[in-house]
């Protein structure tokens, strides 16, 4: 009478993982995106760990959570994982404001953001 296991967004050699409302514009968090996209998993997280952006960090937090979970949910080995995927997303956008003259309001938005990564276990070559 129990539900049945829903089944998995991603293929047998993959995991994934999400870090959502970065603050930050969606446009700046695509650059360290870029950066990462297609790279072995142990280069992307030098290039995280040493790059001058503030997301940087946050970034790097979630490709360590899509490593932990390929090795312990799905048991792909670490050493032959790359970032297959990474992509951007929007989020909500605070909006405050500023008097300015004549009575008028000056907008201020300020912009959250979403980050996915997906890591994949290469295949072995024969």
């Amino acid at each position: 009478m129990s539900k049945e296991k829903n089944s998995r967004r991603v293929a047998e050699n993959e995991a994934q993982a999400r870090s959502i409302m970065l603050r930050t514009s969606p446009q700046k968090l695509n650059l360290l995106a870029q950066m990462i996209r297609g790279k072995k998993v142990d280069k992307a997280l030098n290039d995280l760990t040493f790059s001058k952006r503030r997301v940087a960090s946050e970034v790097k937090k979630c490709l360590q959570s899509a490593i932990a979970n390929a090795e312990n949910n799905h048991g792909l080995d670490v050493d032959e994982l790359i970032v297959s995927e990474a992509f951007v997303g929007k989020n909500l956008v605070m909006k405050r404001g500023r008097p300015r003259a004549r009575g008028r309001f000056g907008k201020i938005l300020k912009p959250f953001a979403q980050v996915t990564i997906t890591v994949r276990q290469l295949e072995e070559q024969a």
